[in-house]
């Protein structure tokens, strides 16, 4: 008889005691009764797996911790995995389910990378596997997406889903700043990592796209499947522009079924600096905050908000996969597992229609604005809006901005490069998407 099977305590083991796991240690440390009552029988947390026991960890009893996570697994009922990345988390987390235990994680980045080997063991063992904290930490999401929403069918989902970015695009626009000065302020404060590189280049998103493509859809989307561009190349003149537009620029996975050149329903899946107006709810969305936006078939729009990272946030959304983990253990039952029965194929970016922005330095000469409409023209892309700047450049050239309808990668590719072909055309700025602009 397993130690499940009998009345004694659930045992826990925990891997990793960093900022999250410390602050989800000392909430199962503080109220064993108010878990007991909710899950339904007691608990017990039997140790922390971490690198270095001689640490110092507030408020962690030093008996809990150990090197030794392949054997604490072994002898757990419920196994919480907060050490990050692919190594060796998939293989505790692998061995942890082999043994029968259901397992809690916040790993986007081994979810992102191979999530379906991880739900395929799970399946076969009988057990859960559970990842809300994986993305948006404290903001209920993967549930409602997984659960709530199972009946329903989403058409997209549209996010800020890296607060560290959403920080420094707000600040950058609310005073102007060069994004340096506001990613060194980002650091200061705990937002930013000493290597942002991560959180900059948009590849922390990415992974969280690809979890939230996959449950959207039902279909697996990998890490490497969603198109990744991040805002290292963001200027002060870029946020200007976007302002004098009446917009805002958020770093936004975007996730959405749609056409394929065949007629056939497909998945696109990309993370990239946004343009969207002021009036579209992420727009409000300020410092380091999440936000997801759903558009589904049945319940319309719906806007998930809130803190999206931290230790005790997290430690919130990995406390509530424990208890319905937990409790599923005592009164029988599975939570939902893998739904991947559409299998739909992933659209590449060059085949996705979006609207752009277009910022030029151009010389102030006569007949420039014809020719910067012949080159969209040729390139079979219809113009919106042209904005003029007063503003000249150090080099006297004047800032214009182009809007577009809808035009493929391709078509906007081929445009930029005829463009930088002009010599009425002395640079191509930046090339922004425009997402919720009707």
């Amino acid at each position: 008889m397993s130690r499940t099977d009998s009345q004694g305590a659930l045992r826990i083991a925990l891997l990793g005691c960093g900022t999250v796991g410390s602050s989800v240690a000392r909430r199962l440390l503080d109220g064993p009764e108010d878990f007991a009552q909710r899950i339904g029988r007691p608990i017990e947390l039997v140790g922390i797996a971490v690198r270095d026991v001689d640490k110092a960890r507030p408020g962690i009893p030093t008996e809990l911790l150990t090197t030794d996570a392949e054997g604490l697994v072994a002898d757990a009922d419920l196994v919480v995995e907060l050490m990050g990345g692919l190594e060796p988390a998939r293989a505790l987390i692998l061995r942890a389910i082999g043994h029968g235990a259901s397992v809690v994680t916040a790993n986007k980045q081994l979810l992102g990378a191979d999530g379906p080997s991880l739900y395929e063991a799970a399946s076969a063992a009988g057990v859960d596997l559970q990842y809300e904290a994986a993305v948006a930490a404290a903001i209920p999401l993967i549930r409602p997406m997984r659960e709530s929403l199972a009946g329903d069918h989403v058409r997209r989902v549209m996010g800020i889903v890296n607060g560290t970015t959403n920080f420094i695009l707000d600040k950058m626009s609310r005073t102007g700043a060069d994004l340096q000065d506001v990613l060194a302020e980002a650091q200061e404060l705990g937002y930013a990592e000493a290597d942002p590189t991560a959180d900059v280049e948009g590849h922390d998103a990415q992974a969280k796209a690809a979890i939230l493509a996959s449950l959207a859809f039902h279909s697996r989307v990998g890490t490497d499947d969603v198109t990744c561009e991040g805002i290292s190349q963001i200027t002060s003149d870029d946020i200007r522009a976007v302002r004098k537009m009446g917009c805002e620029l958020k770093l936004l996975a975007i996730c959405e079924r749609v056409v394929g050149s065949d007629g056939n329903p497909a998945v696109s899946a990309r993370v990239h600096p946004t343009i969207i107006p002021r009036s579209h709810p992420l727009a409000t969305v300020r410092e380091a905050f999440n936000a997801v936006f759903v558009e589904t078939e049945l319940a319309g729009d719906l806007m998930f908000y809130g803190q999206g990272a931290g230790g005790d946030p997290t430690a919130s959304a990995v406390l509530g996969d424990l208890v319905q983990a937990a409790r599923h253990r005592v009164l029988g039952g599975r939570g939902a597992g893998e739904s991947a029965y559409a299998a739909l194929p992933i659209l590449p970016l060059s085949d996705i229609r979006t609207r752009y922005a277009i910022r030029l330095g151009v010389k102030d000469e006569p007949g420039v604005l014809a020719f910067v409409a012949t080159v969209f023209g040729e390139s079979g892309i219809s113009i919106e809006s042209m904005l003029q700047g007063i503003r000249r450049s150090d080099d006297g050239l004047a800032p214009l901005t182009i809007s577009t309808h809808e035009a493929t990668e391709q078509q906007v590719n081929d445009a930029v490069a005829r463009l930088r072909d002009l010599n009425s055309v002395g640079t191509v700025a930046s090339v922004l998407r425009m997402e919720g602009i009707e």
